[in-house]
């Protein structure tokens, strides 16, 4: 698949072990990841209780699909202080932003693939 567009924010040959290198299912799994993320970034404040749970969503999500860097900075965010949450839920909506702009490179290039199909 061509690599155009993509940061290495996520290691798709993480994702690709996990569906067996299966391109509808690797779409499926794309998109709920998509989806988890809408879903949680909103929790992404100092300022709401649950940011960690919201963190640590993410966190899970971003192992599945090879989001490492992604799953490091949640984990940082998870164990600090209140005092620096909105530095570090900084850093992890900007993480979480270059994961999501690779997924839609990669879901780009999977919908290209299956028209040529």
């Amino acid at each position: 698949m061509a690599r155009s567009g993509l940061s290495g924010a996520v290691d798709f040959s993480v994702l690709d072990r996990m569906t067996g290198g299966d391109d509808d299912v690797s779409e499926e799994v794309l998109g709920l990841f998509v989806e988890q993320a809408a879903m949680w970034s909103t929790m992404l404040d100092a300022r709401f209780e649950g940011w960690r749970d919201a963190v640590h969503t993410i966190r899970g999500a971003a192992l599945g699909i090879g989001a490492h860097a992604l799953s490091e900075v949640c984990e940082d965010a998870e164990v600090a202080d209140q005092g620096v949450a909105s530095v570090v839920l900084d850093r992890v909506r900007f993480s979480l932003d270059e994961a999501l702009a690779d997924v839609a490179a990669w879901r780009h290039e999977l919908m290209l693939r299956s028209l040529r199909r």
